[in-house]
């Protein structure tokens, strides 16, 4: 299948050229490359005139057109017509050297898929298990995995999630794609990671990435995702391998990034379910107020305590603002 592959990056081009090096090595390589660049200086530009790439282009955007939403839009404008697939990577990945061909080689099997993400296999360690279920460890298809200590703490309050990885669930705050084993299979979902996502480009003649997740854009991906499934599958393929070595560049300081998380998260979560239970509102808020706790404990507990501090009370302040000012959901 003819297919793009779209990178949005923002002040990171030392991370870019080592992801492009790795896109350089694939099985299949895409049929254009499109840098979709926000930064606010040259170094990007003059990195890729000073390494040559096939089929690569390179667009710098205006003021007005930097984050991470805005960024995707304008690359999706310039995709070629005979592209059937469109992809996207962060800036600050390695790829495997068959992940395009595992990628879309997953819409040739499942011919109605209109996305497929990546699997990520740098940050989790996985184990195949037959052992009796422990508290200590999270089972899936015969794999298991360490339990986040936020997990078993909120098995303690009744707010484990109701719906498998990948899915989520009545009163958000679920599993993510993480939570998937890396057993070569390939899952249906309802929500990919953005960073390591690919698209059917049909998709974008009736959607397109929502402009109320401006800048970083955190959860723009649950979003868009939950707004395809309501159209056909999304499908996880866990043989279409990378790393993720999440550079600190370019990110939001900490406190913006605690408001984003709760307002973000409430945004997703009522774009699934407008109204939602009052047992669902009510372990939605119970889980908002048990995370902020943990992170605040962090200011305790580990060196970063500034950052710690700073997103504990910018997680506050995004709860506390929900009964004045809601965000608005976006069709």
């Amino acid at each position: 299948m003819n297919f793009t592959l779209i990178v949005c990056t923002y002040m990171r081009d030392e991370p870019l050229l080592k992801l492009l090096e790795s896109v350089k090595k694939q099985s299949l390589y895409p049929n254009e490359t499109l840098i979709i660049d926000g930064s606010t200086d040259d170094k990007t530009q003059v990195a890729l005139e000073r390494n040559q790439f096939n089929n690569l282009k390179y667009f710098k955007v205006e003021p007005e057109a930097r984050g991470l939403t805005k960024q995707r839009n304008f690359g999706i404008s310039l995709v070629s017509e005979a592209s059937e697939v469109v992809c996207f990577l962060d800036d600050d990945i390695i790829l495997t050297p068959d992940y395009f061909e595992n990628l879309i080689g997953t819409y040739e099997k499942h011919p109605d898929a209109l996305a497929v993400g990546g699997y990520i296999t740098n940050e989790v360690d996985w184990e195949k298990t037959s052992n009796p279920k422990t508290n200590d460890k999270f089972y899936f298809d015969g794999w298991s995995r360490i339990e986040p200590s936020r997990f078993k703490l909120r098995r303690k309050f009744g707010l484990q999630p109701d719906t498998p990885p990948g899915f989520l669930p009545t009163f958000s705050h679920g599993r993510s794609i993480g939570f998937l084993p890396p057993s070569g299979k390939i899952y249906r979902v309802e929500q990919i990671m953005g960073g390591v996502s690919s698209y059917k480009k049909e998709i974008f003649k009736v959607l397109s990435f929502s402009t109320y997740f401006e800048g970083y854009g955190l959860y723009e991906d649950t979003d868009f995702s939950l707004r395809i499934a309501k159209l056909g599958p999304l499908y996880i393929n866990t043989n279409a391998q990378l790393s993720h070595y999440h550079d600190g560049s370019g990110r939001p300081n900490k406190y913006n990034y605690g408001k984003m998380v709760v307002r973000n998260g409430w945004y997703v979560w009522r774009l699934k379910y407008a109204k939602p239970n009052f047992k669902s509102r009510l372990k939605w808020n119970s889980t908002v107020l048990l995370l902020t706790a943990i992170r605040g404990v962090n200011i305790f507990t580990t060196p970063n305590k500034k950052e710690a501090f700073t997103e504990t009370l910018g997680r506050l302040v995004g709860w506390l603002s929900l009964p004045f000012n809601k965000p608005k959901i976006q069709p």
